[in-house]
C-alpha cells in the first residue's frame, strides 16, 4: 500500500471528514491530508470523488469515497482499526454502522460546529431517543469490554465514528455521566458532582489542573469605565 492521501473538508463542520482523520491520527497510520473548501455545489469535488462528497481516501490508483468503507479498507493492512476479539469487533462494526446510517434527529438538530456551544431550549422526543440510544451503546461497550474505549482497551474505528458526538455534547454534565459509567476522570464543580450518584472524589495529591477563562468584549467598548470595573471585579472574585 502506498502512502495514503486523505481528502477532507473543514473538520470543524464536516463530521464525516473528522471520522477517518481521527482514526488515522489515533492509530498513527501515515497519511497526507488535503483539505478542500465547501462551495454551493461542491462541483470541484468531482475531481477526486465520484459522489462529489468528502471524505475520500486515495491509495495509488484506488479511491475509497465513504467513511465506513475507508475504515474497512485501512483495516486490511492495519488490524488495529477494529477490536481483536470477534465479539468486540462485531459490536464495534454494528455500532459504527448505526452511526453511519442513523441518528437523524441528532444530525439535524445538533449540527457539527466544534467552535460553537449552543444551549438548546427544547429537546424534541426524537432527539431524546437518539441520545438515549447512544447512551445504551456506550454503556454496553464499557460494561462488556471493560473500557476505557467503547469496544475495549484500545481506540478503534467505533470511537472515531462517535467522536463528533463528543464534540456535540462536550459539557460538564456529559463528562460527569461518562465518569459515572467508568470512562475515566473529570474535573467537575463540586455542586454538580454531588448531584450524581456513583461519583467519588479523587485525591490526586496535588492541585487539579487549571481551566483558562476568557472575558470577551468588543474592542470599541474597552474604554468604558463600567466595563473595566466589571472585568476587574470578575478577575478578583475568580482569583479568590
Amino acid at each position: 500500500m502506498s502512502e495514503l492521501k486523505l481528502i477532507v473538508g473543514n473538520k470543524n463542520y464536516s463530521s464525516w471528514s473528522l471520522r477517518p482523520w481521527v482514526l488515522l491520527k489515533a492509530l498513527d497510520i501515515p497519511f497526507t491530508e488535503h483539505q478542500h473548501y465547501f462551495t454551493p455545489d461542491n462541483s470541484a469535488f468531482k475531481s477526486f470523488s465520484p459522489t462529489a462528497l468528502v471524505p475520500a481516501l486515495i491509495d495509488g490508483k484506488q479511491t475509497i469515497w465513504d467513511s465506513l468503507a475507508i475504515a474497512e479498507y485501512v483495516y486490511e493492512d492495519h488490524p488495529a482499526v477494529w477490536p481483536a476479539s470477534r465479539e468486540a469487533r462485531s459490536f464495534a462494526r454494528s455500532a459504527a454502522a448505526e452511526m453511519h446510517s442513523g441518528f437523524s434527529a441528532l444530525r439535524s438538530l445538533c449540527s457539527m460546529n466544534v467552535g460553537v456551544r449552543v444551549k438548546m431550549f427544547d429537546t424534541p422526543p426524537a432527539l431524546i431517543r437518539d441520545l438515549a440510544r447512544i447512551d445504551d451503546i456506550w454503556r454496553y461497550g464499557f460494561t462488556n469490554f471493560g473500557g476505557p474505549y467503547i469496544a475495549g482497551s484500545t481506540f478503534t474505528a467505533v470511537d472515531a465514528f462517535y467522536a463528533p458526538v463528543v464534540f456535540r455534547s462536550n459539557n460538564r454534565e456529559a463528562q460527569a455521566h461518562m465518569c459515572r459509567m467508568g470512562a475515566g476522570l473529570a474535573v467537575l464543580p463540586c455542586r454538580l458532582a454531588a448531584q450524581i450518584d456513583g461519583l467519588e472524589p479523587v485525591d490526586l495529591g496535588e492541585v487539579p489542573p487549571p481551566r483558562n477563562l476568557y472575558f470577551g468584549y468588543h474592542r470599541d467598548l474597552g474604554k468604558l469605565a463600567r466595563l473595566r470595573a466589571l472585568v476587574q471585579l470578575v478577575a478578583e472574585r475568580l482569583s479568590d
